[in-house]
């Protein structure tokens, strides 16, 4: 909604122009009228709509055709006046206002008009028999007042209907020549209704029209209130109230009603209240609420966000098998733009037969919470969050961590989800590695279709406690080639002993990006249930890890069952958590030696000094 509103004033000379402004703002005729007013604003707090409004008059006598166009340019709504008692001026608007308002096509929407018939008090009968045709001609006529700057009649009124044109403009709701809502009005309202359809029957109960007019307006609908509404509809269109509940139709119905009634403000406020802008889209600050996410911070779904997502599931899978089907997620995607999840999804979290378990729903809106936060709160946005859950914005749903160097220092971390990047040369195995993270080993039956994912996600116990942990598959060329993002909580530094190029790629990125020691790291064998290959000359891997103080290479095979494989998991989860006991483990045998030597020297020197003392007692 605007923040302001610009007034025009225009009209032939002697048509009260500038007594209407002057009446307005005094409260009483003018005894003297300049040729021109100044230009006014009236404070918010004074104005119905609690918009300030700046009202600008027009003399064709003072101001040039270049300063006209350019007013005319910088309104939101024009008030074209004329006299009710002089034909001439009424004439005017068709002939001359009217398309120096709205003649340029190139200035893109309309500018809305109001008619004004000033005068009134000197044509008793009024001017509406020959303004309605005018009316009907020119779409972006609002609606025509008659006032009386003399009397003081309808002045504020008239002021009142231009300031609602501009907050509740009709255009964009209603075509009059069809009499019908506008496609765009209508597919935002068929969003709104399916939001508000909690139980996906396809009509909106007694208890969900009440929700509805809650949420949009703070009150609900008395139980007459909400009886009247439904006899409206059913005496008006065929099917709009089935088994005394509302359908898409009758609610569609409902809102044309509103708009031709002139109470159009009501259709603007559920739209509104639903993120929905003067263009009838989902405006930017809606869908992408501010969020701060300092450097070193993530990003995660909090109580609420989690509820809110589960209960999209709940509403969405009808047949309550636990799982969506390909048609329920489409219904669960019906109010998106496009579906948001791409085919990389059954290869990404964990499918049932071709159907998403709740728990692999979860992981996708926990990966993209992750991944691209301002993704997760336009998806949110479009499934109504703000509006459903009475909150301001679904920034609410996402918790900011804290940054990672303050976890390290304090040695814990509040964190609930993990990121491993899983590095390695091609071919060595990392999209069967991710791909055993879902439980899934070489040569399954039923492997799920879909394109190959660089993520796979699911959730590990660590320490008695789940946890997400995000597998991403990076190729260890990529690293040393590129300024590729090498950030992670654990880094899985893969290698097929068979090829000890394949290491030797791993270590020299362990040596570029994670020799700080800020990021734990797992080197990983994979295919152990193959032969190893010829070592090259050097350090072998075990070698390595020792001389780097890193844990021993770990064993990894797919083929075989899945319980051994799962350990591996575990570990980068818990090295992921726990970061400053990994390294703390590592010395554990170099602090015990020195513990030791520590004491073997304090048991040299008593016996030396025990030694000397026995010297000196003799020599006495």
């Amino acid at each position: 909604m605007k923040r302001d509103v610009r007034i025009l004033l225009l009209g032939e000379a002697q048509v009260g122009k500038t007594s209407l402004i002057l009446s307005l703002v005094g409260e009483e005729f003018p005894e003297e009228v300049p040729p021109r007013a100044e230009e006014i604003t009236i404070p918010a707090d004074v104005t119905p709509e609690k918009v300030p409004t700046h009202i600008v008059d027009y003399s064709e006598a003072e101001q040039t055709v270049e300063e006209l166009q350019d007013e005319i340019h910088k309104a939101n709504v024009v008030c074209v006046v004329y006299d009710v008692s002089e034909e001439a001026t009424i004439e005017k608007i068709r002939t001359k206002w009217i398309p120096l308002v709205n003649g340029d096509t190139k200035r893109g929407p309309r500018v809305p008009i109001i008619l004004v018939g000033n005068k009134s008090d000197l044509r008793p009968g009024g001017s509406m028999e020959a303004v309605l045709p005018i009316m009907s001609q020119f779409p972006e006529i609002e609606t025509c007042v008659e006032c009386s700057a003399k009397n003081l009649k309808n002045i504020s009124e008239l002021f009142y209907y231009a300031q609602k044109a501009v907050l509740h403009p009709t255009a964009p709701l209603y075509d009059p020549e069809a009499k019908q809502l506008m496609p765009k009005c209508a597919q935002a309202l068929t969003r709104i209704f399916r939001l508000s359809d909690q139980d996906m029957d396809q009509v909106l109960s007694d208890q969900e029209l009440s929700a509805f007019q809650m949420s949009c307006f703070g009150h609900p609908l008395a139980p007459q209130a909400l009886d009247d509404v439904k006899m409206v509809v059913s005496k008006n269109v065929a099917g709009g109230v089935q088994d005394d509940r509302l359908t898409l139709d009758g609610f569609l119905f409902l809102n044309m009603l509103f708009i031709q009634r002139g109470r159009h403000e009501t259709t603007w406020t559920i739209l509104r209240r639903f993120g929905y802008g003067d263009s009838l889209e989902l405006t930017a600050n809606y869908l992408c609420p501010p969020l701060r996410v300092p450097p070193g911070c993530s990003t995660e779904l909090n109580h609420r966000g989690y509820q809110f997502v589960q209960r999209m599931f709940e509403k969405h899978d009808q047949d309550r098998d636990g799982a969506l089907s390909p048609a329920e997620l489409q219904s669960l995607f019906s109010v998106f733009p496009a579906a948001p999840w791409g085919p990389q999804l059954p290869r990404t979290v964990r499918t049932e037969a071709g159907r998403l378990p709740l728990h692999g729903y979860l992981c996708q809106w926990t990966l993209v919470t992750y991944l691209d936060v301002q993704h997760c709160l336009e998806h949110l946005g479009y499934l109504g969050f703000p509006t459903l859950c009475e909150q301001d914005s679904q920034a609410h749903a996402i918790t900011v961590t804290r940054e990672k160097r303050l976890d390290q220092e304090k040695g814990q971390t509040q964190r609930n989800v993990f990121l491993c990047k899983v590095v390695g040369a091609r071919g060595v195995g990392k999209s069967s590695f991710l791909q055993a993270f879902l439980g899934r080993g070489l040569g399954d039956a039923g492997e799920p279709a879909g394109e190959p994912s660089a993520y796979t996600i699911d959730t590990v116990q660590v320490n008695g406690q789940e946890k997400y942990l995000i597998l991403c598959e990076v190729g260890a060329d990529s690293l040393l080639t590129s300024s590729a993002d090498a950030t992670c909580d654990i880094a899985c530094l893969m290698f097929d002993s068979r090829h000890p190029r394949s290491f030797s790629l791993c270590a020299s990125v362990y040596k570029r990006h994670y020799m700080d020691r800020q990021t734990p790291c797992l080197f990983v064998s994979s295919k152990a249930d193959l032969p190893e290959g010829v070592l090259l000359p050097g350090l072998s891997p075990t070698e390595f890890c020792r001389r780097h103080r890193l844990p021993a290479p770990a064993l990894f095979s797919c083929a075989g069952p899945a319980e051994p494989r799962a350990a591996i998991f575990t570990r980068l989860a818990t090295m992921a958590a726990f970061p400053h006991l990994v390294h703390g483990e590592l010395h554990a045998t170099s602090f015990w030696l020195r513990v030791a030597l520590g004491a073997v020297g304090a048991a040299v020197a008593a016996v030396l000094s025990f030694s000397l003392y026995r010297v000196l007692v003799k020599s006495r």
